[in-house]
């Protein structure tokens, strides 16, 4: 597939629609957010976003740069198979795992607009355990009943493993991979930061938890129901909707240039 490249002189945001742009802008601050709250792994792992308007394309990560450099324009555009669509010119491409996983969920979910998975200490220790991911805290009771596990097969560069991706995340949004890490979707890209955070966070308390070494207490199962309920989507607002601004509002402040 042909690659566009930029004509000099001209900027990506003159060069792209609006809501491209926008897309472009939301994605690389939610790069930003997991970099500072300390979901990062190096260079690797992947957010996605679908680029509005343009079927089958999504904007990924320039493959070495750090979350904490990444701003709108220096994302790559590519189709679900991988192929670079619009190489920004960083001098950097794509990890091929990254579109292997990430394509792969966009290509069966057209409910989810961001794909984000993270290597972070908490959702690898977790990802490792027999148990799994325990409602044992209100952060973890929010997903009762709507979590899936994918079984680890070694670095994910095969395609016959995506029809197992999909099938194991099934219509969940949260995916532990098993021995491997955390796979978030959301209908948003802010909602799949809130996801992600609020899991993180959950898992951080489950192995504080299990590390006392002491009887662990889990609500009733009607309890559980009950939060997960209350806490989906549709019952009294979306997720991370209330929280985007107040977390665009940190980066400015911080003086972060991811919207250029």
């Amino acid at each position: 597939m042909a690659i566009s490249s930029a004509p000099i002189g001209v900027s990506m945001r003159d060069r792209v629609s609006a809501g491209e742009w926008a897309a472009r802008v939301e994605l690389a601050a939610c790069y930003r957010l997991v970099a500072k709250y300390g979901m990062t792994d190096l260079i690797y792992n992947h957010i996605t976003a679908r680029v509005p308007g343009e079927e089958g394309h999504v904007l990924i990560n320039s493959y070495g740069m750090l979350y904490e450099e990444m701003t709108a324009s220096s994302l790559i555009k590519i189709d679900l198979d991988g192929n670079v669509v619009d190489d920004p010119g960083t001098g950097y491409g794509v990890n091929q795992a990254g579109y292997v996983i990430h394509g792969a969920i966009h290509q069966a979910r057209s409910d989810i607009s961001c794909v984000l998975h993270t290597h972070s200490r908490a959702s690898m220790a977790v990802s490792m355990m027999e148990c799994g991911f325990l409602p044992l805290s209100q952060h973890a009771m929010r997903f009762y009943g709507h979590v899936g596990y994918h079984e680890y097969e070694g670095v994910a560069l095969e395609l016959d493993e995506r029809q197992r991706l999909v099938a194991d995340l099934g219509e969940h949004n949260v995916m532990f991979l098993r021995n491997h890490g955390l796979l978030v979707c959301g209908r948003t890209v802010a909602e799949a930061f809130n996801i992600a955070y609020w899991v993180e966070m959950a898992c951080k308390a489950q192995v504080d938890a299990m590390n006392a070494q002491t009887e662990l207490h889990f609500p009733t199962e009607e309890v559980m129901k009950k939060t997960a309920y209350l806490y989906e989507p549709t019952t009294r607002r979306p997720y991370g909707e209330m929280e985007w601004e107040a977390m665009l509002r940190l980066l400015e402040r911080d003086g972060a240039n991811y919207a250029t």
